[in-house]
């Protein structure tokens, strides 16, 4: 056993010497530094009952040891590949045979020795090749030095390796139930409900383990860590581990470094040279999300697209120990949205229309007759809704619409038009549209830029308020209406009020005020007054104009609230 530890040494420091004996050493105090885990930094030794991570070069093989002191001893070797499938192989070394019977007479030399061991094989005992977590267990294995070999084809990629000699005791990595499958329990058109037996090493060995859900586009993920190595933003430089705690020297040869045995500290750049580095390849952003949520068995992922298909994977997570297990994961395919009812326009008609909120309806037109143009009037009643119109396919509109406005687009024999209005953010929308292939007069009133009602304070008297509005150079009927409000009117039912839609066939007959035709060829001009009498002195009163087209369809302009003097 004294040789082994001594050949484990030989492998890992380098002595120029060919002919130093065995030196002589306190046992006690060599246990003590083979157990201490600094010990195996900027070393290729898998400490006892402890996870590393490593970093492989591709197409550049990697070898570590792990010693195995007493025959009958259990092993196990964990290899977790991250973002590459990984070749690995486990052997057992044949270590030259101390022919020293106590101590006495004269040893080989050591780089004799060392020699020996390198260029011997050993016993193959595992090999793997694959992005599995694959492992190696033996309930009895012979004392020796463990050779593991590790190679990667692909990429670049990180690793982890676990190795321990007390499998039963340690149980670093969280068991799964009997039944490790993830379930989806509820499927939506954005949104999955997933469900999956808990981890005995909550329920049974009271260890603390939390559970972390991972959900993408593209495959399930076999290890947290390649999971992890996907969230990473790119494969630069600094992805890579640490120098001095996972490099050789033919690692820094690779990176651009020199080798440095001298003893001193390195010091290098943060980035290497690119002509005598590896390149840094970036590598774009994945949409991925990983999401822990405690001990919970149970999860639902919303926000979800419809019709697309998801992967989805859960891992227990040992949280003293930091490492994981995966359950065997599972994909889903969320529900396509509602088919949209297409409404069918008919030519010089209108139609109401209501959107919901962050919302779209779809409407059809097509023509019976040959036609040079297409007119269509939209006539929003509340707030801007957005307007896409395609002929056979092609898009030949899109904008927002507020008020009315008229489009006319160029016809073509035989066309149909598909028009999508899209509701916005704030609330729902309602509006009127009308398409027609032959317009005369126009079905709705022309409208002036500012429709607002203006109200004259210095006017105002106990009895009467003085309002203007502005007109355009169209003749059209204009209608007022007056209504008595509380003093407390509040927004909700001002917004309520300024539909534009709603006619003065809706209102009281108590409430009109007069009507009457007005409009002027200069626009400058085009303004009139009215006084509105018969007011209770100290009373809020709501005021509203209509405008009446050739049609018959009538705008309302927005809402104005005056309040007649208290004293006179």
């Amino acid at each position: 056993m004294v040789l082994l530890h001594w050949c484990l040494l030989w492998l890992l420091f380098p002595l120029s010497s060919r002919t130093q004996k065995l030196p002589t050493r306190d046992e006690e105090l060599f246990q003590m530094q083979i157990r201490d885990k600094a010990f195996f930094h900027d070393s290729s030794v898998i400490p006892d009952g402890a996870e590393i991570s490593s970093y492989l070069f591709r197409d550049t093989p990697k070898r570590y040891f792990f010693v195995v002191e007493e025959d009958n001893t259990p092993l196990s070797v964990t290899v977790t590949p991250c973002d590459a499938p990984l070749e690995w192989k486990l052997s057992l070394q044949e270590l030259p045979e101390d022919t020293s019977g106590e101590g006495s007479g004269d040893l080989e030399p050591l780089e004799q020795q060392k020699q020996q061991i390198i260029n011997e094989e050993g016993t193959e005992l595992f090999s793997y090749k694959g992005n599995d977590v694959e492992y190696f267990i033996s309930s009895s294995s012979p004392s020796g030095l463990y050779q593991l070999d590790l190679l990667s084809t692909e990429k670049d990629t990180h690793l982890k390796v676990y190795a321990t000699t007390t499998p039963e005791s340690d149980q670093p990595y969280p068991e799964l139930p009997y039944d490790p499958r993830v379930d989806v329990t509820s499927l939506g058109r954005t949104t999955v409900t997933l469900a999956w037996k808990p981890s005995p090493t909550a329920s049974l060995l009271k260890q603390p383990i939390q559970y972390c859900v991972v959900i993408n586009k593209e495959h399930n993920f076999k290890s947290l860590c390649a999971v992890e190595a996907k969230l990473s933003a790119d494969d630069a430089f600094m992805m890579a581990p640490k120098p001095g705690l996972d490099f050789s020297p033919f690692d820094f040869a690779h990176f651009g470094f020199p080798s440095d045995n001298s003893g001193k500290e390195r010091s290098f750049q943060a980035k290497p040279s690119p002509k005598l580095g590896r390149h840094v390849y970036s590598r774009p952003k994945v949409d991925i999300q990983k999401i822990c949520i405690g001990n919970k068995n149970i999860f639902t992922v919303s926000d979800l697209k419809p019709d697309t298909q998801y992967y989805f994977d859960v891992f227990v997570v040992n949280v003293n120990s930091n490492m994981s297990t995966a359950y065997v994961g599972t994909f889903a395919r969320t529900k396509e949205e509602a088919k949209q009812k297409t409404v069918e326009l008919k030519d010089g008609k209108v139609t109401d229309v209501f959107v919901k909120r962050k919302g779209a309806k779809f409407l059809r037109f097509a023509p019976v007759s040959s036609h040079q143009k297409v007119t269509f009037f939209i006539h929003s009643c509340l707030d801007a809704v957005q307007i896409q119109v395609r002929r056979d396919g092609k898009l030949l509109l899109s904008q927002n619409v507020e008020g009315i406005q008229q489009f006319q687009l160029r016809g073509k024999p035989k066309a149909k038009y598909l028009i999508r209005l899209k509701g916005n953010k704030k609330g729902a929308s309602m509006l009127k549209i009308l398409a027609t292939t032959r317009p005369t007069k126009q079905s709705f009133p022309s409208l002036p830029e500012d429709t607002r009602i203006k109200a004259f304070d210095k006017l105002r008297t106990c009895s009467s308020a003085t309002v203007a509005w502005l007109g355009t150079q169209e003749r059209n009927k204009f209608c007022i209406y007056k209504k008595e409000v509380d003093d407390n009117y509040n927004e909700d039912q001002k917004r309520r009020e300024q539909n534009q839609c709603l006619g003065p066939d809706i209102r009281k007959k108590s409430e009109k005020v007069l009507c009457k035709y007005f409009h002027s060829q200069n626009l400058q001009k085009a303004v009139t007054t009215e006084t509105i009498k018969g007011l209770q002195p100290g009373k809020s009163y709501l005021l509203d104009v209509y405008v009446i087209g050739h049609g018959g369809h009538s705008v309302k302009y927005q809402s104005k609230v005056v309040k007649t003097r208290k004293f006179c």
